[in-house]
Formats: C-alpha cells, structure tokens, sequence
C-alpha cells in the first residue's frame, strides 16, 4: 500500500470533503480516504498495483478540485 498527502486548495466546507471521500468507493484499489477542509488536506491510501497515482490525481480533479503540489 502507498500512503500520499495532497493539498486540495478548492476544499472548503464538509460536503467538499465528503466528495472526495467517495474516491474510497468509486476507485479500486484505494483503501482509506481522509479528507479535511479545515486544512485543505487529502490522506489517500491505495494499492499502486491496481491504481496508479495519475488515474488518483485524474480522479480527483474529475470532481472539481486541483492539487497543489
């Protein structure tokens, strides 16, 4: 498993974080989301053989966020 921290600047409100919650259902191979807009973070475990970093980051902007680096 593959442990990544991004910076979600568009996060803003709980709703926002429970988007970016579903990327635990909707994806496979992401084992535990943990959003949180009071710091404008996203914790993304997931299992690099089953999902690659780029189809996570693409995922997440597919719903209306950027990642800042």
């Amino acid at each position: 498993m593959t442990k990544k921290t991004y910076r979600i600047p568009g996060i803003s409100c709980s709703l926002c974080a429970m988007a970016l919650q579903s990327l635990e259902d909707d994806l496979p191979g992401v084992n535990r989301v943990n959003a949180s807009y009071r710091h404008q973070r996203l914790e993304v475990e997931f299992d690099e053989s089953k999902l690659s970093e780029a189809e996570l980051l693409a995922a997440i902007v597919a719903l209306g966020y950027d990642v800042a680096a």
